[in-house]
């Protein structure tokens, strides 16, 4: 599991496909909608969003590639920097979208966010749209760059040789040597965060993008906030219900970080939960035509432990594959079924020609780093929004003593879920809450749909989300399937159940399964 993912990121399958092809394999409830900053005046407070003009190619920083082509516009939306002083200095927000079809039987804007913290909803939407064809005829389809992300007020810390050299430095340490150096990289990354970034680090957090994405809503023209979101999009989500419950229109949250949980309890679950995904890809593949030569478990953990003292080579000469990357490489690919054959490839690759280049490039697509060397921002925001997130700031001893308690219930993913938990250590910013409040009574009804597959977001989490929601405003519906998400699975039954409530307001009852 990479490092700086405790929350996840719904785009995996779509950038492990690009990756491999382009390598040539809360606060209170302040403001309910009642009044306050960001009522029907919100956007000319903050100032309107500028002219839609066609879009320009992803930068670096949102993960590069090419311009999306006719028929997406792009513009920035002006918000206030720090809530607090509302007319204060502003930052810019990166806006995209793709007009409704069929403008006759338009119902407005449907706003995506697909999670991370930090992937570039402007980058990712275009690559995604094919998804969302059926309720394009009637929304247009809008996504941003949440703040601190991509280009919006990007959170930048280390560079691209940096963030290549800190390779080197052991994620997983086994001795006081390599804790000692693990905790001083550690440091190198938050120092740099802060050099290059703090004025904005204490004003990336959920409850600001949730403020933010109210500010979207009214510059759109929208009363109501139509809204699906994937994967840490669901938090993001939960909190806007909470701070803006009547502003709520149709949502959908798929893929759910269960908002009861803290970073450990949160961490140890997700670890669990690519562990099992892990074992229904080995079932998986037992099962093909090439069953004899599939990996197993014990050969995978014997790969790794190997890989501890000894990288194996690479295509990029002064980079192999080192032990962490090969465990992010192996995450990387249990976000889709799609994707599981790259996985069978790079186990066999490794295995018996003693390379390591597509586990590499697998674990590259998941630290946002593209074949030609550059980081796009997905690390740096994701760490920064976490931290601003989480109070929990845990140390070396905390994570020793509950390494057996990872280890036992994750074998391959657990040591690596364990030592993530230091990413919040010396952070330069208070953390907001211990979990998030997503209590919104008075809310139309959210459509909450939990994946039983899901390695990223367990299953259980839409059941508490649901819950937390409040009574008759969750209503959980349940995907027996694989991999992260439910709606961009291709089930029919899942499809037809999520168009019908965006676009006939067909709310599904509460307990209906997919499969």
């Amino acid at each position: 599991m990479s490092p700086s993912r405790p929350r996840a990121l719904a785009l995996a399958g779509a950038a492990l496909a690009l990756v491999l092809t382009a390598a040539g394999c809360g606060a209170g409830a302040d403001d309910d909608g009642r009044g306050g900053d960001s009522g029907k005046d919100g956007a000319a407070r903050s100032g309107a969003a500028g002219d839609w003009k066609p879009c320009a190619a992803p930068t670096a920083a949102q993960g590069g590639g090419k311009a999306p082509g006719k028929g997406w516009e792009c513009t920035t939306l002006p918000v206030p920097l720090d809530y607090g002083k509302p007319d204060g200095p502003k930052i810019d927000l990166a806006l995209i979208r793709s007009r409704a079809t069929d403008r006759a039987h338009r119902i407005g804007s449907l706003v995506f966010n697909f999670g991370g913290p930090g992937g570039s909803g402007v980058a990712t939407l275009p690559e995604l749209a094919k998804s969302y064809a059926g309720l394009h005829a009637r929304y247009d389809l809008v996504s941003f760059d949440p703040r601190g992300v991509g280009e919006s007020a990007g959170v930048r810390c280390l560079g691209d040789r940096e963030l290549d050299a800190a390779e080197s430095t052991d994620a997983t340490p086994d001795d006081a040597g390599e804790i000692t150096a693990a905790l001083a990289q550690n440091k190198r990354y938050v120092q740099a965060c802060d050099r290059n970034s703090g004025k904005v680090l204490p004003h990336v957090g959920t409850t600001d993008a949730a403020r933010d994405l109210d500010r979207l809503r009214a510059a759109l023209g929208d009363e109501k906030l139509n809204y699906f979101g994937i994967s840490y999009g669901t938090e993001l989500g939960g909190v806007y219900a909470h701070l803006f419950p009547k502003r709520v229109g149709r949502a959908v949250l798929d893929a759910v970080v269960d908002p009861s949980q803290d970073p450990v309890e949160g961490t140890l679950a997700q670890a669990k939960g690519f562990q099992l995904a892990l074992g229904d890809y080995l079932k998986d593949c037992a099962k093909g035509a090439a069953a004899s030569s599939c990996p197993t478990q014990e050969s995978i953990t014997a790969l790794l432990k190997r890989l501890d003292s000894r990288p194996l080579p690479t295509t990029q000469k002064d980079r192999p594959l080192t032990q962490d990357q090969a465990v992010n490489g192996i995450a990387a690919a249990l976000y889709s079924e799609d994707t599981w054959k790259y996985l069978t490839a790079g186990l066999r690759e490794a295995g018996t020609k003693g390379t390591g280049t597509t586990l590499q490039l697998l674990s590259d697509s998941l630290a946002g780093r593209s074949p030609d060397g550059h980081y796009s921002n997905l690390q740096a925001a994701n760490r920064a929004i976490t931290c601003a997130d989480a109070q929990q700031r845990y140390t070396a001893d905390d994570i020793a003593a509950r390494l057996p308690a990872f280890r036992s219930a994750a074998p391959v993913f657990g040591e690596s879920a364990a030592w993530a938990l230091l990413q919040c250590t010396d952070w330069p910013v208070k953390g907001a809450w211990k979990t998030p409040d997503v209590g919104a009574a008075g809310s139309a009804p959210i459509v909450v749909i939990g994946n039983t597959g899901d390695p990223a977001t367990p299953y259980e989490g839409a059941r508490t989300m649901a819950e937390r929601l409040g009574k008759g405003v969750g209503v959980t519906v349940t995907y027996r399937g694989e991999g992260h998400g439910a709606y961009n699975s291709g089930n029919r039954c899942m499809t037809r159940l999520v168009d019908g409530y965006l676009l006939d307001g067909t709310v599904p009852k509460e307990g209906t399964t997919c499969s």
